[in-house]
Order: structure tokens, then sequence, then C-alpha cells
């Protein structure tokens, strides 16, 4: 399915025709507005609209987007709205995907992150390097895991996400922003057709073409040693490194999160870190 195309219809299908100042009766049997109806509220052609959701208009014209989303036709919320752009573009040139090499500086960033939970990740969500204290909470060497197979393909570890059905919706969010980034890597193609096979959720959710920008928000774990923990999370883009960013987990000061972090460092002090971590990277 084109990207543009697919993501043009689930827009659609969402938006509600009272909400755009459309009467409705009971013999509708469309969900959301009508192809038409897009085109007539957008000021385009229902013809050239048409050929948009099927794929068929190879350049559209910034000033055929600026009305299928500025003027709010579609909903269309920020992070949308630049993918949207981003999907045209890539018609046009495709951006190159990251190498993955990770510099010693951004390794050593992360060893004075002491109290937190601190990764570099990829846009594939392909952890790079981790932490201590990273390792510690996935129970497992940083190198090596990718956070979207984890949560969809690792049904013993599924547990530890006490708002799993969240992150899936994250997961799946941030993959797809990042497909429209990076439309020619092979990798994470692969991912994602990988994903699809072994997770019917994720395959629903795809479907809906949904995106999300991972910028700060509420992280829930339930460890197995330490119990539940709060966390807040910041990703912070890193200036010359397209795709990557680093992710901190940090828990509310005085919370019982807090003690909770505090008493896995001592446990994994006390197993002399049976999981060490981390800073290391994934060689491409």
């Amino acid at each position: 399915m084109d990207d543009l195309a697919g993501f043009l219809r689930t827009r659609r299908s969402r938006v509600d025709p009272a909400a755009a100042g459309i009467p409705t009766d009971s013999r509708r049997r469309v969900e959301g507005l009508r192809r038409e109806e897009v085109a007539h509220l957008s000021g385009v052609s229902v013809d050239y609209y048409v050929r948009l959701e099927q794929g068929r208009a190879t350049q559209p014209s910034e000033q055929v987007l600026d009305a299928l989303a500025l003027a709010r036709v579609l909903d269309l919320d920020e992070t949308e709205r630049g993918h949207l752009y981003r999907l045209v573009r890539q018609r046009r040139h495709h951006a190159k995907a990251p190498s993955g090499r990770v510099r010693p500086e951004l390794l050593r960033v992360l060893d004075l992150v002491g109290d937190a939970p601190a990764l570099i990740m990829n846009h594939r969500m392909d952890v790079l390097a981790g932490n201590r204290l990273a390792g510690l909470l996935y129970g497992r060497p940083m190198p090596g895991l990718n956070t979207a197979r984890h949560i969809f393909l690792e049904e013993a570890e599924r547990g530890l996400y006490a708002g799993w059905e969240n992150c899936t919706l994250d997961a799946v969010g941030h993959l797809r922003l990042a497909a429209g980034k990076y439309p020619e890597d092979p990798r994470l193609a692969s991912l994602i057709g990988e994903l699809a096979m072994g997770s019917e959720r994720f395959r629903r959710l795809w479907a809906r073409a949904d995106v999300r920008a991972r910028t700060h928000g509420r992280k829930a774990y339930r460890h197995p040693l330490v119990g539940l923990l709060e966390l807040h999370h910041e990703n912070f883009a890193l200036p010359n490194e397209p795709g990557i960013e680093l992710l901190v987990l940090h828990a509310a000061p005085a919370s019982p999160a807090e003690d909770g972090l505090r008493l896995l460092a001592n446990l994994g002090a006390d197993d002399g870190d049976a999981h060490p971590p981390v800073n290391a990277r994934i060689h491409e």
C-alpha cells in the first residue's frame, strides 16, 4: 500500500462528519468523511484527491498539502502534519539511515548518569548503548536489545511493562514516523515485517497508520525484584546524530520509584552485576 495514500485514507476515516459541518443520517455507510467531502472542504478537485488516495498523484503541490493539513480538514496534529509532508518529500529524495555508531564522548555521558536508567537508541528502537542502571532495569545487556521486538515478541518479558498497551501504541507510532523518514532502510523494513508476522496486535496497530513522536512522558515498569517503578522519560535528539536519541528515565524526588531505583542499584552491586551494561555499541 502506498504510504501517502494509506495515510490519507486512515486520517479521512477518523474525521467526524458532524464536526466538519456535514449533516449525516442513518443511511450513511462511510466511516468518517467521503473523498468528495474532503476535496470540497480542502478546495481541491475530487479527481485530484482520488488520485492522491490511489497513489497516482506523484507530486502533490505544497498548496494542496496546506489545504489538507493546515486547514485542519483531516484534523492532523503537528506530528501527523510533519509526517504527511515527509511522505511527499520522500518521493523526491530519500534520507540515508543513520550508521548506528556511537561516539566515545556519548558513552562517557551515559556513565555520568548514575541514578537513572539512560539509553542511546536509534530510529529502529535498537539500543546502541546504556548505563549500568538501564541494564539492571531490563535485566539483560543492552547491546542487541530492540525495544519494539522486546515489547511485541518476547512474551516472557511483557510483564515488565506496567502500561503494555500504551507502550505498543508508542512503539508503532514511532516506527511509522521512522518509516516515513527512512523508507529505504532495509533493516527497518525487515523489523516491521518480523513484528507483523509475529504479533497480531502489531498488525492491527500498523494498519491504523498512526504516528507518534517520542519526546517525554510517563513510563511504568513492574520489575521482578523491586516492584512498580513509575518513571518519567525524557528523549533528547542528539545534534549531528540524525535518528539517534538519548533516553533518560528518572523518578520524582522522594517518590517510591526513587527508592526503587536506589534499591535496584544496590541489589545489582550485591549480585556483582549479573547483567552488566552496556557502554557498548551495535556494529552495523
